[in-house]
């Protein structure tokens, strides 16, 4: 064991830490230890603390006045966490979520966070891996390596973690190198063909000055979606496989006891197939699609999501490479008993994806895996800390500087079905034409030369943000009792954009039917003049989506926008005795207002002004922690208030993202964390419930930027935010226990959301019922751990349950919306449409082998 001192109430006093099984399972964060460290099997096993870092020093969690759920390496091991995705099964109140592809990652606390797939808004949950912010949350998704621990900070974070996050933080902290040599593998398979290794090596390069660690890893899975090909030319029948490698070295120079730098590099590759959906519900269009699909095989006309079935002809392959450098540096200062501290962090992170756009087995949509629908973030950046304290104040002041480059580039393609589907919707609803001579009647344009295959959209945008920011952040004993805490940072960004939009065709189908339908201006001529007034605008619609739009060719946009926003906290603790704190607190967070990268429209003129405002939060905070029975159980809970202003909304709306600022967004509940060292030696638990009513407040189309958005919105005004489930809960039950001269451990893990609507826009179809998840590892070793064999699964019951369901791309119409006297919007319920969804993945297991030295 180890000691340490600390500083509580005014007071110096010894904290014993035990390095036994429990307390690693229950999150402590220990420093690195040999592999032949493990603590005897007689050892008696007691919590006394739980360090935790979420005001940049140490801290025991009953000493932080903020909600933190803290994750132990040795609990994300047996819990089976690889990424920020598999986390969310231990920590209630955190959902995580990917759409068309796996870099589209949203994380949401409190059922808040960022909507929608466009890179142009930032994270509402900001993700920092060692002391690193990453630009968005899918840049920090992959292979998280060998780690100390993460903790999960929920409420804004507007003072001390890099930029600034209106919802909250996963903080991720990785091992350092050890001054003591070890080494260890694990290799796995599983089913759905998984396989997987990984190995690590530690210890002293330079005798005790310069230390070292590195970690490699190799995963590979087949996918656990069926596809259905139809027209080709897709031959993959699989979907959602994995394939990646990771490579993470790090040196720790510690040249004296007053210095130390740590330099970590990383990279890693994904080369994988994903996304495609399954139906939810098919509409009417569904017996169109597979009339015109090769075999008739381009949709499920009866939806069974369970099945795991999708409909995709064109390829979904993605490829993902991220790398970067990082250097920490702390130096300890005779000035005021301090300690400067210098983190440096230069990243580069790029995707390229293909996409089947429509989702069927029809040769409609597509986007290449070419490099014409891909992101790529440049980040450098900078943050200084002067940190120090006195007998009453714990006292923090730094500067943070980030740069960052986006560059996007995004396409649609027309396939060799899209004239063809088009032609079919539209003769539909006008009388008198067919398939065949429907387009060159409202375009004037020989049959075959609309809409022609391979032609479309590409796009390009780049967005360069820069951010300076002063803050502090400083605790005051007033009495032994009694200590107040002070946050406050001065943020000044600004961000540039450009936009350049091209139509290969230049649109020219949708351009001769503007100017016969007299739309454009002008007397309607042909057959437009036999369409009704009143149907002439949809009939329009399904020739002039976004993407065929010829007012967008050669289009050129560019702005630029500033920035200063105060964020901070204030905080008051009040300790009665060693195992009871109380504290009140108010947190300001804030999150930088951007651009919609993406085509947007008002009727069938492009938007003059791409911009959105900040998002700002106003947060409050009641809270009591608690150390009970010796100890051996940390109960923690806090009751929250948060109010947003601006929330920043990108829903998709089948053919397009609309990005709206919704005037007002609250958050009311609480969360309540319990940490368990059973009376049985060996066995602990930890868990916690979290209700949060999360709604938007009531507005009306006046209040939004674009009034016309109102219409795809009217469900939000007064309702239960979308994602947003009132009650989580989770627990995790361990049991390690040395017997007849083996090792033994068994973990169940598990999480319960309850019902939440998983469509940004509310629409009743994309409702997820309540569901739970379940995930089990047992294992058995030898004493000292030096080998151990174990079987797990996740997702043991084979839950289904959708992740986001979406209105299917040109397949129906969604609610319609009747304009009341009051200005207001009532939904009549025509709904047409045929809805996918991004499933969770179902039951998966296999079989471990650790061996460590």
């Amino acid at each position: 064991m180890r000691t340490m001192t600390s500083y509580r109430g005014g007071k110096f006093f010894n904290k014993v830490l035990l390095t036994g099984t429990s307390l690693a399972l229950l999150g402590t964060a220990l420093p690195a230890l040999a592999q032949n460290d493990a603590p005897p099997a007689d050892e008696p096993e007691e919590i006394l603390e739980i360090v935790v870092t979420a005001q940049k020093r140490e801290q025991s969690l009953q000493d932080v006045p903020i909600v933190v759920t803290t994750l132990s390496a040795k609990l994300l091991q047996d819990a089976g966490v690889r990424d920020i995705k598999d986390m969310q099964v231990l920590t209630p109140g955190l959902t995580v979520t990917s759409t068309q592809n796996e870099s589209l990652t949203t994380a949401r606390i409190r059922g808040v966070g960022t909507v929608g797939d466009n890179p142009g808004m930032e994270s509402s949950v900001g993700v920092v891996i060692d002391g690193v912010y990453r630009p968005r949350n899918g840049v920090g998704f992959g292979d998280l390596g060998e780690l100390e621990r993460i903790e999960v900070l929920k409420g804004p974070q507007g003072t001390l973690f890099g930029k600034n996050t209106s919802a909250g933080v996963i903080n991720i902290i990785s091992k350092k190198p050890s001054s003591v040599f070890g080494a260890e593998a694990e290799a796995t398979v599983g089913n759905y063909d998984a396989r997987g290794f990984s190995a690590a090596v530690t210890g002293p390069i330079a005798g005790e000055e310069v230390l070292g660690r590195l970690y490699v890893a190799k995963r590979e899975r087949g996918g656990y979606y069926d596809v259905v090909t139809g027209d080709g030319p897709r031959t993959t029948t699989e979907d959602a496989t994995q394939d990646f490698q990771t490579v993470r070295g790090q040196l720790l120079f510690v040249p004296n006891d007053d210095l130390s730098i740590r330099v970590i590099g990383d990279w890693s590759s994904r080369e994988e197939r994903c996304c495609v959906t399954v139906q939810t519900r098919t509409g009417p269009t569904g017996a169109l699609i597979n009339a015109i699909t090769t075999g008739g095989q381009g949709i499920d006309l009866t939806a069974s999501p369970e099945d795991m079935t999708a409909y995709a002809n064109r390829d979904t392959r993605q490829f993902i490479d991220d790398k970067g450098v990082s250097i920490e540096a702390n130096l300890k200062l005779d000035f005021l008993d301090s300690t400067l501290t210098s983190v440096t962090g230069i990243r580069n992170w790029k995707n390229v994806n293909g996409q089947d756009i429509d989702y069927t087995g029809a040769d409609i949509l597509y986007r290449r895996d070419n490099g014409d629908f891909s992101a790529e973030f440049k980040t450098f950046s900078q943050e200084l800390r002067l940190a120090g304290s006195t007998d009453k104040l714990n006292w923090l002041i730094g500067a943070f500087y980030a740069e960052e480059d986006l560059d996007r580039m995004d396409s649609y393609v027309y396939g060799t079905k899209y004239a063809a589907y088009i032609s079919a919707l539209l003769s539909q609803q006008i009388p008198g034409t067919t398939p065949s001579n429907v387009l060159p009647l409202l375009t004037g344009r020989a049959a075959g030369t609309n809409f022609v295959a391979g032609q479309g959209a590409l796009d390009h945008y780049t967005q360069s943000a820069k951010s300076f920011a002063l803050f502090t952040n400083n605790s005051y004993q007033v009495t032994e009792a009694l200590e107040l805490t002070l946050g406050l940072r001065y943020t000044a960004e600004t961000k540039e954009m450009t936009g350049v939009y091209t139509n290969s065709d230049s649109g020219a189908t949708c351009g001769a039917a503007i100017a016969r339908s007299g739309l454009g201006g002008g007397t309607p001529t042909g057959i437009w003049a036999l369409i009704p007034t009143a149907s002439r605008p949809t009939v329009l619609g399904g020739l002039c989506a976004f993407w065929a739009n010829p007012a967008f060719n050669n289009r050129q946009v560019a702005d630029e926008q500033e920035e200063k926003e105060w964020s901070g906290t204030f905080k008051g603790a009040y300790r009665w005795n060693d195992n009871i704190m109380t504290y009140a607190s108010y947190a300001r967070g804030y999150k930088g207002g951007g651009f919609n990268l993406d085509r947007a429209l008002t009727g069938l003129t492009p938007n003059s002004s791409l911009y959105f405002p900040a998002e700002t939060v106003d947060s409050y905070e009641l809270g009591v922690k608690t150390s009970l029975f010796d100890k051996k159980v940390l109960f923690n809970l806090t009751a929250f208030d948060q109010t947003f202003n601006d929330f920043q909304l990108n829903t998709f709306l089948g053919t397009a993202f609309v990005v709206e600022s919704i005037p007002e967004l609250t958050s009311k509940g609480w969360d309540a964390d319990i940490y368990w060292a059973t009376p049985i030696r060996g066995l602990s638990f930890q868990g916690g419930i979290a209700y949060a009513d999360t709604k938007y407040a009531e507005f009306v189309a006046a209040d939004l930027n674009n009034p016309g958005s109102f219409a795809q919105l009217s469900l939000l005004p007064g309702a239960q935010m979308s994602f947003a489930p009132k009650w989580t809960s989770s627990g995790s039950v361990t049991y390690t226990r040395n017997v007849a001269g083996l090792r033994w451990l068994a973990n169940l893990s598990a999480k319960h959301t309850s019902s939440y609507n998983t469509g940004s826009d509310l629409i009743p179809f994309k409702m997820q019922e309540s569901f739970t998840l379940l995930n089990g590892r047992i294992g058995i070793g030898s004493e000292d751990s030096r080998w151990m064999v174990e079987i797990w699964g996740q997702n043991l019951t084979d839950e289904s349950y959708k992740q986001v369901v979406i209105n299917a791309p040109l397949q129906g119409t969604g609610f319609q919306s009747t304009v009341q006297p009051d200005g207001t919007f009532y939904n009549r319920g025509l709904d047409s449409n045929t809805y996918d969804a991004f499933m969770g993945a179902p039951k998966t297991y296999g079989i471990t082998l650790r061996v460590k030295y």
